[in-house]
């Protein structure tokens, strides 16, 4: 009897964790996904987890799962939204186009088309106050059809928006409609802040920003202490990296007490494990499946972040100008052309490189890039190659 109850309390364990690894790689679970059925039979552990360890909400219900999280830094830029072909990151239009889609469809019937939709965000558009902030979309051209394809394209994978009949491209083309189901709950769901944005009344970018994330002040020591400590958490989970010089001294001195406490109750719930260095924590995942962000890849944009990398680390003890960067790879374009696309070893591709290169090291932050010169974080070390040591037999 001991080792079957053993069996089954490693087996509920081993759910829980996966359920709750679904939640942190895809937040928002649907019926279609496979992970739905697990976070539903642990949705009273998982819900009690994130809510005293990170203070997000977790909503359970027949037609999806919501972890509702809440970033710890509103103004870090590395994991934007992306088009899900071609992977080029949002601009700005795509961005605005996506909040006028959804502010559409929730007004939209149970079905929609993608040229009714077009048309609804077309509208949208023509509002003085975007049209006075520069915006302009008025569907005419290929760029603009693709960029609202992207942005159904987006919505699709969210859950928003389900597919009936048709195919974007031809809409693109002009040739084609396209119909959707509206999920409704799955909308309304997707908001995340601690107000709504209609109550916000400042008119800056950095004012609504600050406004639509105000959290009341705590106003006990233990208040105080669970902020910290759900911050930490999200961190943990979230970053790649938790630097020390990041945090302040309360969290610092929180952190030296809790560590072990926090890092553990991490580790029981998703698996992560923490790898503490004098600089700071990374929980490595073993499974190498909770990234949006890989390090290294394969290919020459994942070749060239590797050897940028290697570089970079070299040069630990200074900043590094990102003309050294662009001189570095336009030398190992010439040297590995015959491995690395064609046009890598054109003029001028080395800058494309380089963006990408620094972009995903920061995002790993791995780096700080700033005014073109970039220099190296302390977890950056790792991919640092030094002259091998040799130990003579004894």
């Amino acid at each position: 009897m001991s080792g079957l109850t053993d069996a089954l309390a490693a087996s509920r364990a081993d759910e829980s964790r996966r359920a709750a690894r679904a939640l942190l790689k895809r937040p928002l679970l649907r019926p279609s996904d496979d992970e739905l059925v697990l976070v539903r039979r642990h949705a009273q552990l998982l819900r009690e987890w994130f809510e005293r360890n990170t203070g997000w909400q977790l909503t359970v219900d027949s037609e999806m799962a919501r972890l509702v999280k809440a970033v710890a830094d509103v103004s870090d830029p590395t994991h934007p939204a992306r088009d899900l072909r071609s992977m080029q990151v949002f601009g700005r239009r795509r961005y605005v186009l996506a909040c006028l889609a959804m502010a559409a469809l929730s007004r939209a019937e149970a079905q929609i088309t993608l040229g009714r939709l077009a048309e609804q965000v077309v509208l949208g558009a023509a509002d003085p106050t975007l049209v006075a902030a520069g915006v302009a979309f008025t569907l005419e051209g290929r760029e603009e059809r693709a960029d609202m394809v992207a942005v159904v394209r987006l919505l699709i994978d969210i859950g928003v928006l389900g597919r009936v009949a048709g195919d974007e491209d031809s809409f693109v083309k002009e040739t084609g409609d396209v119909l959707y189901d509206v999920r409704r709950r799955v909308l309304g769901s997707l908001l995340t802040t601690p107000r709504g944005p209609s109550t916000v009344e400042a008119t800056g970018f950095s004012g609504r920003l600050a406004e639509l994330t105000y959290e009341l002040p705590p106003t006990t020591d233990d208040l105080r202490n669970q902020r910290i400590r759900h911050r930490l958490t999200r961190r943990l989970l979230e970053d790649p990296v938790l630097y020390y010089d990041e945090l302040d001294d309360d969290e610092r001195a929180y952190l030296t007490g809790q560590r072990a406490a926090i890092t553990a109750r991490i580790t029981e719930l998703t698996g992560l494990l923490p790898e503490v260095r004098a600089e700071g924590i990374a929980m490595v995942d073993p499974y190498d499946d909770l990234t949006d962000v890989r390090m290294p890849e394969t290919g020459t944009e994942g070749h060239a972040t590797l050897l940028v990398a290697e570089y970079v680390a070299s040069q630990a003890d200074r900043v590094v100008p990102i003309d050294e960067i662009h001189d570095l790879l336009r030398r190992k374009a010439a040297e590995h052309k015959s491995y690395w696309r064609r046009d890598a070893a054109e003029p001028g591709a080395e800058r494309g490189l380089a963006t990408v290169a620094l972009t995903r090291l920061r995002a790993l932050r791995l780096v700080t890039w700033h005014d073109d010169v970039v220099t190296a974080r302390p977890a950056l070390a790792r991919y640092g190659v030094a002259e091998p040591t040799i130990q003579e037999a004894m």
